[in-house]
């Protein structure tokens, strides 16, 4: 019996986003339909804004360029921000020293970082500096620089030359999208960088990832996957994404289980 549409759909769209490009004998074989019924298929896929077609295939749809402002994201997918946010609290051991990088995600750490002794916190997010010096009872150190108003976060020259002078145990980094190709990619060249930094300062990098970010590359290289010690996601994280990291044997924690992955 031929599957429907839907289900081939669902199968297409799980390999597309485990191998970020599609080759129509190969899923005409795997479908048991005929290669036209495939090109059909990735047709209708390519109007629907889910990939773009190419020679013999297709790869997944453009990559994102566009960054909303730190005020939207706030509203977004808070939930398992949150949820993110404790998971990743909990990896902060007393007298640790840890970097922040900014991100609506990284900013949650804070309000679970209450019962966490003589900790030392360094940030170039001025909400994250904020909200600490209200919550946070260990010793802040914001890192200052030139001033990205719509992201309220600080960069530049002068922010990596201050985050050279300092190493951590610690970076919690957010990521913009965590692909199998690109690695970690953020919007912003400058905030890119600023995560590179501080990935150099820290003997141990955790990316913070929801759901949403999985699969996906935005405009700017971060890292590769292999230079990452641990991604954070959420319950909704694709299964195929839990099974992609677990074969490149990148640690995944999945906030709300208590088992990583």
């Amino acid at each position: 019996m031929s599957l429907s549409y839907e289900e081939r759909k669902k199968k297409i769209l799980e390999i597309l986003a485990k191998e970020e490009k599609v080759q129509v004998p190969a899923l005409a074989e795997l479908l048991n339909v005929s290669g036209e019924t495939i090109r059909r298929d990735l047709d209708r896929l390519e109007k629907e804004g889910k990939l773009k077609k190419v020679y013999g295939g297709a790869v997944k749809a453009g990559s994102d360029s566009w960054e909303p402002p730190f005020d939207l994201k706030t509203s977004m997918n808070a939930e398992e921000k949150r949820a993110i946010g404790k998971l990743a609290a909990s990896l902060v051991e007393d007298g640790d020293s840890i970097m922040l990088g900014n991100g609506t995600t990284p900013l949650e750490i804070i309000r679970f970082l209450g019962s966490k002794k003589n900790v030392t916190l360094v940030t170039h997010s001025a909400p994250a500096m904020l909200l600490a010096m209200e919550q946070f009872k260990g010793r802040i150190i914001f890192i200052g620089g030139e001033v990205n108003v719509v992201q309220k976060s600080a960069n530049g020259a002068l922010a990596e030359w201050m985050l050279d002078q300092l190493k951590v145990n610690k970076a919690f980094i957010s990521a913009g999208g965590v692909s199998g190709v690109d690695g970690i990619t953020d919007y912003d060249l400058q905030e890119a960088n600023i995560s590179r930094k501080m990935m150099e300062r820290a003997d141990d990098v955790i990316v913070l990832a929801d759901h949403t970010k999985m699969g996906k590359t935005t405009f700017a290289h971060i890292c590769a996957l292999k230079d990452v010690s641990i991604i954070i996601s959420d319950r909704y994280c694709p299964e195929e994404w839990k099974r992609t990291l677990m074969e490149k044997n990148i640690e995944l924690w999945i906030a709300g289980q208590e088992d990583t992955v």
